[in-house]
């Protein structure tokens, strides 16, 4: 059986998935086969494996970290926020449906325990350490009658926890206190550690309060975690856009991306944003778009509600304003479909509207279904010609999510070509630009990533403004191993793996 341990934390936020990720990391290193899990996850940042199975994007950063090839068994219940208090609960990879809160806790979410268990029997007999990641704080007493992601999967696991607190945003020891004198004694009695994490500021100073804190609570403080500037990594849901505002106003090129209320799959992104000529901004309510040179607007959950978001919060116009003036426009997936003429939804798949116009930029209609569409995809372009770049490119790697199927009013200039899809071998045209190169849309999440296709787009964009194209870019993996590296570096210099590992010896099934 794998050793197991478990991170949960006293708040949403506190940084679990990044701790989890530098824990898988650090076992790699050190030449276990490790792998993380997180029984449920609710988030709008999704991806899609060989499979076709849809799972948390946090653990798929985290199976980066291992050195593995996302799968379901990692995050066998993922919940997708539709709005109202409503989800749609995607359970090994597939969508159920949808529930509203009461439904699925009081209804569902227990019944999905042995699932969780089959997924973790197999985790356990495949791999030597399993890193768990809890969700939101284990002191929810309303939800802990349901619960099936913290201290009920600890004692399924069965894992020891370790507690994590965000001291950068105040009242860290009070929240670690609060939490334990909320949980059962049993449950108590799992917690072998406490993590501190976010720091700022001389250590030195902060001792005299880690004494007490242990002393109070008569469980070791394992780590004081530094605040990381620029992890690199991907983040779990839109709540990370907070910090993602990294203006760099001496940047060659300046993007914007429209933060919809829905936004979902916004990693899309990260790889423009590390590039050290781009400035990338997200666009929020009552903020001015500008003057940039590329605007992007990107996926989303529910497309017909941030699409009427756009229309009432008068930036619908302001794009298609830009778009008139010389400012060029790219939609990826939900992103793509508001592009269009129209969007029907005659199944009310994810609204009450038979159909609402879309902004008019691509001469196509997108039609919502029932059914979901999910593949990662290997894709090509020849003689793509957005802003006229003319781009050939093989290989490209990326996936699907979306429930909608867009024909075209007329022809159109393909965007890419997907030539495989879940495994399989198919030819079939995805996205369409423009006739004047000014509008391009696609389906495929992640075709930024690829690094021939990022570099020849920010090249033609530099081109424009009468730049020279940049010489030396780092590629995309090279960028990420280094992240997981460095920050596995940090955390092991910081947090007492010895005792750590001492812990999940003294732990068994």
């Amino acid at each position: 059986m794998a050793k197991t341990i478990m991170l949960q934390g006293t708040s949403s936020n506190v940084g679990k998935s990044i701790l989890t990720t530098a824990l898988c990391r650090i076992f790699l290193q050190d030449c276990y086969r490790v792998v993380p899990f997180k029984a449920q996850n609710m988030a709008l940042n999704s991806y899609v494996t060989k499979d076709g199975g849809e799972m948390g994007r946090a653990q798929v950063a985290q199976a980066e970290a291992c050195g593995l090839a996302p799968i379901v068994e990692m995050n066998p219940v993922l919940l997708k926020p539709t709005g109202n208090s409503c989800s749609q609960v995607i359970v090994m990879g597939k969508p159920l449906g949808n529930m509203t809160a009461a439904q699925y806790h009081t209804g569902y979410a227990t019944t999905a325990l042995d699932t969780i268990k089959g997924c973790l029997d197999t985790l356990h007999r495949d791999f030597d350490v399993i890193v768990i990641e809890g969700a939101g704080s284990p002191a929810e007493v309303n939800l802990k009658a349901n619960d099936i992601v913290n201290m009920r999967i600890a004692k399924l696991a069965p894992a020891p926890v370790l507690l994590v607190a965000d001291i950068d945003r105040g009242g860290a020891l009070a929240s670690v206190v609060g939490t334990l004198e909320l949980l059962e004694p049993e449950e108590r009695d799992l917690v072998k550690g406490i993590i501190i994490n976010k720091f700022r500021g001389d250590i030195k100073l902060l001792e005299p309060a880690l004494t007490f804190l242990a002393a109070k609570i008569g469980k070791p403080v394992l780590g004081v975690i530094p605040h990381i500037e620029k992890l690199g990594i991907d983040d779990e849901d839109s709540v990370a856009l907070e910090e993602k505002q990294n203006i760099n106003s001496t940047a060659d090129l300046d993007i914007a991306v429209i933060r919809l209320p829905k936004i979902s799959n916004f990693t899309d992104f990260d790889a423009l944003a590390r590039e050290s000529d781009v400035n990338l901004r997200y666009i929020g309510q009552g903020e001015s778009i500008g003057k940039p040179d590329l605007i992007i607007i990107p996926g989303s959950k529910n497309t017909i509600e941030d699409l009427q978001y756009l229309k009432q919060q008068g930036i619908a116009e302001e794009i298609l304003r830009l778009n008139k003036n010389g400012i060029p426009v790219i939609g990826i997936c939900g992103g793509y479909q508001m592009l269009g003429q129209e969007i029907h939804d005659p199944e009310h798949t994810e609204s009450s509207f038979d159909k609402v116009a879309g902004l008019g930029l691509l001469p196509c209609i997108t039609t919502f279904a029932s059914d979901k569409i999910t593949h990662q995809v290997s894709s090509y372009c020849h003689r793509h010609s957005f802003l006229g770049m003319n781009l050939s490119a093989e290989n490209l790697s990326g996936y699907e999510i979306h429930m909608g199927r867009t024909t075209f009013c007329e022809p159109v200039i393909t965007a890419f070509t997907i030539s495989e899809r879940s495994g399989q071998a198919v030819q079939f045209a995805d996205g369409a630009v423009r006739q004047d190169g000014m509008v391009m849309g696609c389906y495929i999440h992640g075709i930024f990533d690829n690094d021939s296709y990022r570099i020849a787009l920010l090249d033609t964009l530099r081109t424009r403004k009468g730049l020279e194209p940049l010489a030396d870019r780092t590629s995309n993996t090279q960028y990420k191993e280094h992240s997981y590296n460095r920050l596995a570096d940090i955390v092991r210099s910081n947090l007492d793996m010895k005792t750590v590992y001492r812990i999940m010896s003294e732990s068994g099934r």
